[in-house]
């Protein structure tokens, strides 16, 4: 029998995308954001970071890291990871270890409609501003910035409303006295 047999399905091999081929038509999408598609491939290469244009094929919310943790009720980097994954429906997350940031990358023509008054901290980098993302192989929390939620396949975005869901959800459990 050729493919692989999980239960009673059987997916035939060359119906199979790799990992590593996922992670070339993603890292390939995001190029679509870089000025210069030569230089962002460098910039991954050498600093494992490049700086994308947001506001045309995504923007990013940034998010500080205590809400996130909050709302997961845990600092345990594999435990917030596992808890985004079951908290987004797909959609792509990187976190700034240097910046205690999380970036839920969303669609470019997103604008963040909240004051920083109902969100302290949280902003939206859109329209003429640039972002350090990582390179896609990245998903371990090693290098200066991951991806806890890899995105799965190109313009794979997170929906807005389970951003801002999980900004409320981490502000509530702050005032609930949960602070982890």
């Amino acid at each position: 029998m050729t493919g692989a047999e999980t239960g009673t399905e059987v997916t035939e091999g060359k119906n199979l995308t790799t990992l590593p081929e996922r992670q070339l038509a993603v890292s390939h999408w995001l190029l679509g954001a870089a000025d210069d598609r030569d230089h962002a491939r460098a910039q991954w290469v050498e600093q494992e970071i490049a700086l994308l244009a947001c506001g045309s094929i995504f923007a990013a919310v940034r998010i500080p890291a205590g809400l996130v943790w909050a709302a997961a009720k845990t600092q345990e980097l594999k435990e917030v990871d596992a808890f985004l994954r079951r908290w987004f429906d797909g959609g792509a997350v990187f976190m700034d270890l240097h910046a205690l940031l999380y970036c839920a990358l969303v669609p470019g023509s997103t604008g963040w409609r909240w004051n920083d008054r109902e969100f302290p901290g949280v902003g939206c980098v859109g329209r003429d501003k640039f972002l350090g993302v990582p390179a896609v192989h990245l998903t371990e929390p090693a290098a200066r910035a991951y991806w806890c939620l890899p995105m799965d396949s190109p313009g794979d975005l997170c929906y807005l409303d389970e951003v801002e869901e999980l900004i409320r959800t981490g502000q509530a459990a702050r005032s609930q006295g949960v602070t982890r």
